[in-house]
């Protein structure tokens, strides 16, 4: 009986220790410095449900990296738009931003929060024109939108329409989509997407050239900035709290682990 409950007391020991070492691998594996980049974000709170270990790990002062969040709705689908608008910008500030003047939030009918509503990429490209002029490195969804959103999959197309029309080299990271699996395995995910990236940087590594960017990166937070995600969540952005988002933060990887390619 004895050696159950040892056995069982061990569990949270192993767990705690498997995380923290994730974490540090992955800090070790491949990471920006001095990079001028902007998070490109359809809706408030979708820096903290879906980028918030990119946001943690960026903004680090260390990485003298200029971080900013560039969102073109004010999520007004159910009529709060004004509401999650002020909590887009606490939520960046608890996640490392610098300042509320780094968080641009476009207001424009050309593009409503809807989940059916597919938002012309070349609109996408002139709004970042107009806007990201200084920017290097844009950070958004794939081309699956990790939840299928039409809106997140617009940026992606826009925000590659935006890089091919510019004369500036611009480097595009997207967030990795996975599996319903995957994503509700919270840190039980990042051990394989470790090995996967470390494998992709590798296998890029020959086609590089000295100076360039890694061909992944790969964030996996510490318990502590997991904590800090998800408060970012429940105390910034209230009035989304509804029942599913609790197994949301509680469950999806995107809390824990992000993969950029």
């Amino acid at each position: 009986m004895v050696m159950n409950w040892l056995a069982v007391l061990q569990v949270p020991v192993l767990i705690f220790s498997y995380w923290n070492a994730c974490s540090y691998l992955a800090k070790s594996a491949s990471v920006l410095h001095g990079r001028n980049i902007s998070l490109l974000i359809a809706h408030p709170d979708d820096e903290a449900m879906f980028f918030a270990p990119t946001l943690l790990s960026l903004t680090k002062p260390e990485l003298k990296n200029q971080v900013s969040i560039y969102c073109l709705s004010s999520g007004n689908a159910d009529g709060l738009g004004y509401v999650r608008q002020s909590e887009l910008y606490q939520s960046a500030l608890q996640l490392g931003v610098e300042s509320g003047e780094r968080v641009t939030i476009i207001d424009d009918v050309k593009f409503p929060d809807s989940m059916m509503g597919i938002w012309d990429p070349e609109l996408i490209s002139n709004e970042l024109a107009k806007n990201l002029a200084s920017i290097n490195t844009i950070i958004t969804f794939d081309e699956r939108g990790i939840s299928q959103h039409p809106n997140h999959i617009s940026l992606f197309h826009g925000a590659r329409r935006f890089i091919q029309q510019s004369q500036a080299p611009i480097q595009l990271y997207t967030l990795s989509s996975v599996n319903i699996v995957r994503k509700y395995s919270s840190i039980l995910d990042s051990i394989w997407t470790l090995l996967h990236s470390t494998w992709r940087n590798f296998s890029a590594r020959n086609n590089l050239k000295c100076g360039d960017l890694p061909a992944v990166l790969v964030t996996v937070s510490t318990p502590a900035d997991v904590r800090r995600a998800q408060k970012a969540m429940t105390t910034a952005h209230r009035s989304q709290m509804r029942w599913f988002r609790w197994g949301w933060i509680g469950l999806s990887r995107y809390m824990v682990v992000n993969d950029l390619q």
